[in-house]
């Protein structure tokens, strides 16, 4: 409204400047002689007597004389025009409309005030599984635009009969493969982990062509073997402000490594939460952490080594209550055990949740820790012996303090949690914190109150 306001003074001030110098001209041609002294035309009155009206000389000086006045005139309005340009561009610096040539018409406030969709790439890492369909069919299924949403399925090991599975999907999918499949020299006591130093090879290669060939701003690394959640989208399309607004947030997972079916609130698939692991399958970074991370990249097992506090620096990923990804790959560089011992047990959420429609600034640094830390130790304390026969069960959120590695090992296996600790960060902690469900209600495995920070030795 103001800009239209603007240009409609400035329109009518232009057309006042025109009309008023015609009408000064128009005055000066008009206007009769000026009067003279008496002295002046007494001896002026023999010379009128006695030329004609029609003197040529007397019109020249006439003209001469209204030429000179409508310079001088013309001189002063130059000068009150110039006045308000100075006012006008003093205004501008302001804040006000630009002093510059129009321009095409502006587009509507509301539509310029609306950003851009976010494009976040999708990263689906393959080797020689052919069973990558049941991912990619889940991911085309479940994704809400191409635009916003391009796969990329980069392929390793030159496995012939997953490289037709790829290409089956046509331009839904953009196939792109690993040209170095070469042997990678190791020492020979790490011969039997030849398949870790390919993986961080793949890795490194993939993330350079998203990030540095196809220059997307974010990507979201998914394996072969992961299904995604109905919600899957949505979920890291809502978190990615989050992650880009944050500087104390460096990843988005979709993964709860304490995810089994017995250990989340089945009826809360909202909850987020912030974590100091870092917990991979299927996980958001943008590029800039990208630059931060390639050029110290491991030769091999390159997530443990983003779990490292060099590389952490004291940042935070978000993770949900109900994982928004699971695996289905027994076959793999771990063989199996894993597979069958945790990660086929992990629950996978099927309900959609609208997070882009949710309020998730309580996730922000601040906000979050003031009010985690405070429901954490107003909850009651209990011995893990308690918590596990389910007693005081009139108490739906409890405590339990451990004071050490080992304590924090043998309650975490009492309570069905993961017991390892990466650079002494627990699985799904944060500020020391596991968070889960037992037996129906909210338990808190707790360091004392007191902690001041993660022991990089309690490995």
């Amino acid at each position: 409204m103001l800009k239209k306001q603007t240009a409609g003074l400035v329109l009518w001030g232009a057309v006042l400047f025109v009309a008023w110098n015609a009408i000064v001209l128009l005055f000066f041609w008009t206007r009769p002689a000026p009067s003279r002294l008496p002295s002046d035309a007494a001896a002026a009155a023999p010379a009128a007597a006695a030329a004609p009206d029609d003197d040529p000389a007397s019109l020249a000086r006439e003209v001469m004389r209204l030429a000179q006045d409508a310079e001088a005139e013309l001189e002063r309005q130059r000068g009150l025009l110039q006045q308000i340009r100075e006012h006008y561009e003093a205004w501008g610096r302001r804040g006000g409309p630009s002093t510059g040539p129009a321009g095409p018409p502006a587009p509507n406030a509301a539509a310029a005030a609306t950003p851009p969709p976010t494009v976040i790439a999708v990263l689906v890492i393959a080797c020689d599984r052919s069973t990558v369909r049941r991912c990619l069919d889940k991911l085309l299924h479940y994704r809400p635009s191409a635009e916003r949403f391009p796969i990329i399925v980069s392929q390793d090991c030159g496995h012939e009969e997953t490289a037709q599975v790829i290409a089956s999907y046509g331009r839904a999918v953009t196939h792109i493969r690993q040209p170095d499949l070469s042997p990678i020299a190791v020492q020979p006591d790490h011969r039997k982990f030849q398949g870790y130093y390919k993986i961080a090879r793949h890795y490194r290669w993939a993330l350079s062509q998203v990030f540095h060939t196809f220059r997307f701003a974010a990507a979201v690394v998914v394996e072969d073997d992961l299904e995604v959640a109905p919600d899957f989208f949505e979920y890291f399309q809502a978190t990615y402000p989050l992650l880009r607004a944050d500087p104390s947030l460096w990843c988005v997972s979709a993964w709860n490594d304490n995810g089994k079916e017995q250990m989340v609130d089945a009826a809360r698939p909202e909850l987020l939460y912030r974590t100091d692991f870092f917990p991979g399958l299927g996980w958001l970074l943008l590029a800039e952490l990208w630059t931060e991370l390639e050029p110290k990249w491991p030769r091999a097992f390159w997530d443990d080594w983003m779990r490292r506090p060099e590389q952490r620096q004291g940042r935070a990923c978000l993770r949900p209550e109900i994982s928004r990804t699971m695996t289905f790959g027994r076959k793999g560089v771990s063989h199996g055990q894993f597979f069958d011992q945790h990660l086929k047990f992990i629950k996978l959420n099927q309900q959609f949740v609208p997070f882009t429609q949710l309020d998730l600034s309580y996730l922000r640094r601040e906000a979050y820790d003031r009010d985690f830390v405070a429901r954490v130790y107003a909850a009651p304390q209990l011995p893990v012996e308690k918590v596990r026969t389910n007693e005081r069960q009139e108490l739906g959120e409890v405590r339990v303090q451990y004071t050490s590695r080992d304590s924090f090992k043998a309650f975490a296996k009492a309570l069905g949690v993961m017991d390892d600790l990466k650079s002494g960060v627990p699985r799904a902690g944060y500020r020391g914190v596991v968070t889960f469900q037992f037996r129906g209600r909210r338990v808190h495995l707790a360091p004392p109150q007191t902690w001041d920070g993660y022991d990089p030795t309690w490995n």
